[in-house]
């Protein structure tokens, strides 16, 4: 099963997906492009080390100037991914920082309607 935490819908129901997959034998394979912030690489990795259908985690380095906006602990290694010991998802934000790039509205595509509808785009 390949999707992101924050498509999905969150922890909750990423682990509801999950655990449908596991009833047929299928492993976790969550989505790590850099379009996604290390907030949601530190939960993917939190939630890869529950998961006990864990297949693959992907993962793409961030620029520098994203780490510095969001430092986190968590690394890569040996060509490992290791969750950090700081509580929760492991990642902060330095919000003097994140004040330098203002926001930018993209048109990704979604995946609920306005109605809250599950939608394949």
């Amino acid at each position: 099963i390949r999707c992101t935490v924050v498509g999905a819908g969150g922890i909750t129901h990423l682990r509801r997906i999950a655990d449908l997959a596991s009833l047929y034998q299928v492993r976790t394979g969550c989505h790590g492009a850099t379009d996604l912030s290390p907030v949601t690489m530190g939960a993917a990795l939190h939630f890869d080390s529950w998961v006990p259908n864990f297949g693959i985690q992907e993962y793409m380095r961030h620029t520098e100037e994203t780490d510095a906006v969001f430092p986190h602990d968590y690394r890569f290694e040996d060509g490992y991914l290791f969750c950090g010991e700081t509580p929760g998802h492991g990642v902060d934000i330095d919000e003097e920082l994140a004040a330098r790039y203002p926001y930018q509205r993209a048109y990704l595509p979604v995946t609920r309607l306005e109605d809250g509808t599950m939608w394949n785009w």
